[in-house]
């Protein structure tokens, strides 16, 4: 009871974020890494944290709290049909890849480049989101070689600022003239694909930082996954009954021009 009164500020914040990226999940069908590493990257500023070690617990915990998440959203859409496991069989071994080298990278290089990683892909996503129905690019998905570059990219990037599968696996289906929603299903299986391997690597080779929030072990703020996790599977739901009420094309573009807001804002953090 002492622990949860001591600790109580920032327990109550850590449930706000996961009741946060929870609806904003069901209401838009964003990502919770998107939400969530800029969520706790100020919140642990706030909290006297430096930014470097703020973009850094971040981006492990939000993969952290990916895996339990995506494991639900994956047999809901397998139900449906919407797993493509043909390509995820093929992807598989160059996604996983791109998520060592790139969580391993994050245990050594400075958390500045996190954030400006961050902050180019957070904009470059919400400016996605914006111009609405998108044509393909290409007829189809390229070839073997084609495919792997694009597998190990989703991997690296995707692991080194925390989101799962969704952020960059979707739009670059649908701009190869993948089916939309088969391209939604595979992205939630690429996410923990991403987000186990890349969570375990900065668990365990990680080292915390000096200034790390409390309950940091490797990368992982352990008492951030335990506030977040429960309540993100909760909220979701609420974020869909909601989202069916609400004009989501609407939403999609308020939380677009946010997005871009909070991805310049930790990009001028860096530069001014």
């Amino acid at each position: 009871m002492q622990f949860i009164l001591d600790n109580l500020s920032i327990i109550l914040a850590m449930m706000g974020t996961g009741v946060f990226a929870g609806v904003l999940a069901g209401l838009l069908g964003v990502g919770g890494g998107i939400v969530i590493v800029p969520v706790l990257y100020f919140l642990f500023q706030a909290l006297g944290i430096s930014a470097d070690t703020a973009m850094v617990v971040a981006t492990a915990t939000s993969l952290a709290t990916i895996v339990p998440t995506s494991v639900s959203s994956i047999l809901a859409h397998k139900k449906k049909g919407n797993v493509d496991t043909v390509l995820l069989r093929h992807w598989a071994i160059f996604i996983l890849a791109g998520v060592l080298a790139g969580s391993y990278l994050v245990t050594k290089i400075d958390g500045k480049w996190l954030t400006l990683l961050f902050g180019i892909i957070a904009t470059l996503s919400a400016l996605n989101m914006l111009i609405g129905k998108k044509q393909a690019i290409t007829e189809g998905l390229p070839g073997n070689a084609g495919q792997s570059v694009m597998a190990t990219s989703i991997g690296f990037f995707s692991s080194m600022v925390g989101i799962g599968g969704g952020t960059l696996t979707v739009p670059t289906l649908t701009f190869c003239n993948y089916p939309a929603h088969r391209a939604v299903g595979t992205a939630a299986a690429v996410g923990l694909i991403i987000s186990l391997p890349a969570a375990l690597t900065m668990l365990l080779v990680g080292t915390p930082p000096e200034d790390a929030p409390f309950a940091t072990y490797g990368l992982v703020n352990l008492l951030g996954f335990v506030c977040i996790v429960p309540l993100t599977v909760l909220f979701a739901p609420v974020g869909a009954g909601i989202a069916n009420r609400l004009d989501g094309v609407l939403l999609k573009r308020i939380f677009a021009v946010v997005l871009i807001i909070t991805g310049v804002r930790m990009l001028a953090q860096l530069f001014i």
